[in-house]
């Protein structure tokens, strides 16, 4: 049979040369996707500092109508460019880092320009970014109490809630007897809102922050406690047999196999479990408290001073994006493939 070499006039190449030939293909294209991967991030950081300059002078230019001085909301716009600029040294999550930078200045600088500059909206439902902004300096003292009753409440009612479901539903998941009882009771009071419960809570409890610790413990600790028990029965039946060839017990077996093996499963639901928590919080505190960002929210509507409303919006949503970004750390730390 005649070989290619003599079929083709010409000699087939080398293995080797062939190998190196794709080597250097794969480099090339490797280093044309790195090429526009820089430029593109480039072109966004740029995109990003376009815009905060044209919302620095838009801020700075004197409007259609009066608005508290600026000062306040150059503070805040410095701020965020700092977080971004320390994000960006980080290398981490470039483009969308920098997407999310510049939705928010687009944000702003629409806000500002529909508001301030042309006055086209209405000035007691949509505030200027100005008068929100000059909230945080003035009434900071206030924001800052309430924003710690919050977390106070959240601890109080979240951490109980998690730590009593996992360790309650891990027995409960590794003692047939139990879940045969349990298991059916969870599967029930898990998808019913806790908020259903407040008005009783708030009525039968002695005090509110009991009530508004109780609603989030509610709300928390039945998905905690059956999704727990879930676990416990598909975890990997190996795992059961190896551990119970080392003679160990149902209470060892539960702290020294079952435990461990959720705590990666555990972690990595906190962000989920997190937002259910301040919703709760949040309708809790509007029923009747007397502090916490629910309050401070419900109490200025009342009012109509939706100047301080948009203020504790936003205040509420800096404490969860701080919170995820505390626990997303804790993922680091505690489990280091979540």
């Amino acid at each position: 049979m005649a070989s290619r070499s003599n079929v083709t006039g010409a000699p087939a190449p080398a293995p080797d040369a062939a190998s190196d030939e794709l080597c250097a293909f794969c480099a090339s294209e490797q280093e044309a996707f790195l090429r526009r991967q820089r430029t593109r991030c480039r072109a966004l950081i740029a995109a990003a500092h376009v815009l905060l300059a044209a919302l620095v002078a838009l801020v700075l230019l004197p409007g259609a109508k009066s608005v508290p001085g600026p000062a306040p909301l150059l503070g805040g716009i410095a701020v965020m460019e700092l977080l971004y600029l320390a994000a960006l040294k980080r290398g981490q999550g470039k483009p969308a880092c920098s997407w999310i930078v510049i939705i928010v200045w687009a944000f702003m600088l629409l806000w500002e320009l529909f508001t301030t500059q042309l006055n086209l909206l209405h000035p007691v439902l949509m505030p200027a970014p100005e008068a929100v902004f000059n909230v945080f300096a003035t009434l900071y003292p206030e924001l800052l109490a309430n924003v710690w009753s919050s977390l106070t409440l959240l601890l109080m009612g979240a951490a109980t809630a998690i730590a009593a479901g996992v360790l309650l539903g891990a027995l409960v998941g590794w003692l047939p007897e139990l879940r045969d009882v349990f298991a059916p009771i969870a599967r029930v009071l898990a998808p019913i809102p806790s908020v259903v419960f407040a008005p009783y809570l708030v009525a039968l409890m002695p005090t509110f922050r009991l009530a508004s610790a109780m609603v989030i413990f509610l709300g928390l600790f039945w998905p905690t406690f059956l999704d727990t028990i879930l676990r416990v029965v598909s975890m990997d039946r190996r795992i059961v047999d190896s551990a119970r060839m080392l003679g160990l017990s149902s209470f060892e077996m539960v702290r020294q196999v079952v435990l461990p093996y959720l705590v990666p499963g555990i972690v990595g639901g906190l962000n989920g479990q997190l937002t259910s928590a301040i919703m709760m919080l949040t309708f809790a505190e509007m029923l009747g408290a007397k502090s916490g960002m629910g309050y401070f929210i419900i109490n200025y509507t009342y009012f109509a001073n939706y100047v301080n409303v948009v203020a504790g919006i936003i205040v509420v949503g800096i404490v969860v994006t701080l919170l995820n970004a505390l626990i997303n750390l804790a993922k680091r730390k505690l489990v280091k493939w979540c």
